[in-house]
């Protein structure tokens, strides 16, 4: 007898199930997603113990009949796809026919279903997927699943389970995503009787993030306005820069209603947040995608988690140009809200005032440190007599204007863009560091290293895009062998190399010769930086500019000579600083995602004085 034999159905049943039920949250999915196919307005998952000992789903959908219960909960039976080129072209969140039979085939399992307008429904209960009974019943219209004892005939697989609480957060989890992404449907969640959240129906996505995630949260969040691109569109809400977390739990996407991971994504929500974001951190972003499915292949995980995109740089530069133009109109948006009529600026200094010239930010010693490494890039030199500070780091602003007006709602201008340097008044430096203003929104704080630092940094990145990066050249030129394929990579972009400070030409087979490198380059280890180059060009779309992959060589270098902490500034010099900082593209953080300016409202300072509950 030969030594390859078919497996029973059971086992064959239970195998199958090891790849679509992974625990009681995949349990909730698979469920969940066929609810919302069914067109259900309402949807109620109830679990006990994390979902170990019950999970029971009930939604208003459409129903069956008793055929139909009878044939979904055999292997690769779906009402959903019906030929290999619906297989193309996928709409629904499930299609393959594979998950009842497999939650079926490791529990205690119960189907009820009725159809709307149906005199009766149908009962079905199977035991570790043997069919049991069938039966009428009484259910509302509609689908009920019960899914009681996961993996009670396979002790393997349920010990590797973990605990309650940590089960139920996987759930949980599960089903607050699928709220997410679906917030016309009603969606109640239940836990050992106790109602976790229950959010009713609506037409705004961000009323269901604020049921779920706190209204703190979407109050901050910034909307994007839906984008087409090339057969893509993209809407939904991202946090404002400063709003990140350690890892990427509110970084949520979906395809189509579908949530779905694709690491493209992340790398376009990086792109489009660019220095907004700061390494190691991940944005919040709720993202909504639509595109025609058959752009897009979902039948690649069996959990139907990945996607992959047949046009995988459309879908990235239009996530990337939909997050930086919300961002950018973030950066521009009006000053609005309670302030003084009263406009007070420093006064310049008595050199600046002749000559016209503003005063240059950066200390003499700074700007000698500057001119060393960045010769092209070097500010105009500073006008001398400008007037020392007093022990505070900064002279008290002559001639105040004073105002017994009390506070009163300022309309925006309409024509404003963005706010200007006039819209604050100087009140103080605290701790060397921290710029007071006054706002019409309430207290501005600035971070006079940051702000400097943003300042200098789209300086040079303007003068880097147009006349490239300044480069010595290596007395011994430095041989560098590559892989095949970086090999490929450096050689088609050797214009682009250089433009960075990087000198190098094809030296046989497989090895550049690089004879330069950039003048600002503090690095024992040029070999190293050269493949961290390559893996940011490796990773680089096509329409992105590749200027940026310098960037954070830019970003380091501008760190060193920003003005420091205890470095004193004249108030025209900070008049300057600010008026410098509020024309940039992305003003309110430094290079590495930091903020540069702190707002505390008028709001916020009654509630800590106890003015307003």
């Amino acid at each position: 007898m030969g030594k390859i034999r078919l497996l029973p159905d059971a086992l064959a049943s239970q195998v199958a199930a090891g790849e679509v039920v992974e625990r009681p949250a995949s349990v909730v999915k698979e469920l969940v997603e066929n609810s919302l196919d069914a067109g259900a307005g309402s949807i109620e998952v109830r679990a006990q113990r994390g979902g170990i000992a019950l999970i029971r789903v009930l939604d208003d959908g459409c129903g069956m009949n008793r055929d139909d219960a009878l044939m979904c909960v055999e292997r690769h039976a779906t009402s959903k796809i019906r030929s290999k080129e619906d297989l193309a072209a996928i709409a629904t969140l499930g299609f393959r026919g594979e998950a009842l039979p497999s939650i079926a085939s490791v529990s205690k399992f119960r189907l009820a279903t009725r159809e709307p307008g149906a005199l009766h429904g149908t009962e079905i209960l199977i035991n570790g997927g043997k069919m049991t009974s069938v039966a009428d019943c009484g259910e509302p219209p509609g689908t009920q699943i019960e899914v009681r004892s996961l993996f009670f005939n396979i002790p393997a697989r349920r010990k590797f389970l973990r605990s309650e609480n940590t089960e139920f957060s996987h759930l949980e989890q599960v089903v607050r995503v699928q709220a997410i992404a679906h917030p016309g449907v009603r969606v109640a969640l239940v836990h050992n009787e106790r109602v976790v959240f229950q959010l009713p129906a609506t037409a705004d996505p961000r009323e269901r993030i604020r049921g779920l995630a706190g209204a703190d949260l979407a109050g901050r969040l910034l909307q994007i306005p839906p984008l087409t691109r090339d057969g893509v569109t993209v809407s939904g809400f991202i946090g404002p820069p400063g709003m990140s977390r350690s890892d990427r739990r509110h970084q949520l996407s979906f395809l189509n209603g579908r949530p779905v991971e694709a690491a493209m994504l992340t790398y376009a929500l990086r792109e489009g947040y660019h220095t907004a974001l700061m390494k190691g951190q991940y944005p919040v972003t709720f993202l909504f995608l639509e595109t025609d499915p058959r752009a897009v292949d979902v039948n690649v995980h069996p959990a139907k988690r990945e996607v992959r995109f047949h046009d995988g740089n459309a879908v990235r530069d239009a996530v990337i140009a939909a997050v930086s133009a919300t961002l950018s109109g973030e950066m521009r948006r009006p000053v609005t809200g309670v302030g003084w009529d009263v406009e007070k600026k420093a006064a310049p200094s008595p050199s600046a005032a002749v000559s016209g010239e503003q005063p240059d930010l950066i200390p003499q010693a700074e700007q000698h440190a500057l001119r060393r490494d960045w010769s092209d890039f070097s500010p105009s030199p500073a006008p001398a007599n400008i007037p020392a500070s007093d022990s505070t780091g900064l002279s008290p602003p002559p001639n105040p204007v004073e105002s017994d007006a009390q506070p009163s709602p300022v309309e925006p201008d309409p024509g404003t863009v963005a706010p200007k340097a006039e819209d604050f008044r100087l009140l103080g430096v605290l701790g060397k560091l921290y710029v007071l203003l006054e706002g019409r929104e309430g207290l501005v704080l600035m971070d006079q290293h940051a702000a400097h630092e943003r300042v200098l940094f789209e300086e040079m990145r303007r003068r880097m895009e147009t006349g490239g990066v300044p480069s010595q050249a290596l007395l011994v030129p430095l041989t560098i062998e590559l892989s095949p394929r970086d090999f490929d990579l450096a050689s088609r972009n050797l214009e682009t190399l250089a433009k960075l400070g990087l000198s190098a030409e094809p030296f046989g087979g497989n090895t550049l010769k690089v004879d330069a490198l950039p003048t600002f380059l503090k690095s024992d280890d040029p070999e190293t930086f050269f493949g961290a180059v390559l893996d940011e060009l490796r990773g680089a779309s096509d329409r992105m500019s590749k200027m940026r992959l310098g960037e954070d060589m830019v970003a380091t270098t501008v760190c060193r000579h920003a003005v420091k902490a205890n470095d004193p500034l004249h108030p025209a010099e900070l008049e300057k600083l600010l008026r410098d900082l509020l024309v940039c593209e992305m003003p309110y953080c430094c290079p590495h995602g930091r903020p540069t300016l702190i707002q505390i409202g008028y709001a916020e300072l009654e509630r800590k004085f106890g003015r307003r509950v």
